[in-house]
C-alpha cells in the first residue's frame, strides 16, 4: 500500500480525493465539519513539503447538473478556517477556469473544485472525464474512504492516469490498516 509518506510533494500538484459530503442547514452552513477535519493531515503534510492541492468531492446527490444547494463553494470558508490560508474555488471541475485556476496554483495553494456529480460522467466511471480531472496535477491521491469502493471517475478511474505518482492519504490509509486489523485478528 502506497502511502503520502512515499511521496515528496515539494514543487508538486496533488489532485485528492476527499470525501466533503458534508451535511449543511437550510442557509448552506455546515452542520459538522468532521469530514473536513478528518483530511487535514493528509492536506497538511502535502502543504508543509511545498506541495500545492487540487481538491475533488462530490456533495449530496444533484439530479441534473448543477444546483446551488449541492454547490462545494458552500464550504469553501469553513476549509480556509480549518488549513489557515485562503481556499480557492473553481465553479466548475473540468472547465477552463479550474483548468487556468489549477495551472497558475503556486506551492502552499489550495484550489477546490465544484461538485463532481455535477456532472454524470463521474458515476459512469467515464475516462474522459477522469482523464480531464488528471491532467489538472502531477500525483493523484485518494483520501476519501465512504467513496474509494465506488469506480466513479475521481476514484478508481482517475488512478490510471498515474501509473507511478498515486498514493492513498493518511485517512484512508488509517481505514485500511484498521479493517485489516479487524480480519486478521476479529473477536475472540
Amino acid at each position: 500500500m502506497r502511502t503520502i509518506d512515499s511521496i515528496n510533494f515539494s514543487n508538486k500538484k496533488a489532485i485528492i480525493r476527499v470525501d466533503f459530503n458534508v451535511p449543511l442547514n437550510d442557509q448552506f452552513q455546515i452542520m459538522d465539519d468532521s469530514r473536513l477535519k478528518a483530511t487535514l493531515p493528509t492536506l497538511n503534510k502535502i502543504l508543509n513539503e511545498g506541495g500545492a492541492i487540487i481538491l475533488m468531492s462530490h456533495l449530496g446527490r444533484p439530479k441534473i447538473g448543477p444546483e446551488d444547494r449541492f454547490s462545494l463553494s458552500h464550504i469553501v470558508n469553513q476549509l480556509s478556517h480549518l488549513l489557515n490560508r485562503p481556499v480557492q474555488f473553481a465553479n466548475d471541475c473540468i472547465g477552463s477556469e479550474a483548468i487556468d485556476k489549477a495551472s497558475n496554483l503556486q506551492s502552499g495553494e489550495v484550489l477546490l473544485l465544484e461538485n463532481l456529480r455535477f456532472y454524470s460522467e463521474e458515476t459512469k466511471g467515464d475516462s474522459a472525464f477522469a482523464k480531464k480531472l488528471a491532467s489538472l496535477a502531477d500525483v493523484y491521491v485518494n483520501d476519501a474512504f465512504g467513496t474509494a469502493h465506488r469506480a466513479h471517475a475521481s476514484t478508481t478511474i482517475v488512478a490510471q492516469f498515474f501509473p507511478e505518482a498515486k498514493c492513498f492519504g493518511a485517512l484512508l490509509a488509517q481505514e485500511i490498516i484498521s479493517l485489516k486489523k479487524i480480519l486478521e485478528e476479529g473477536e475472540s
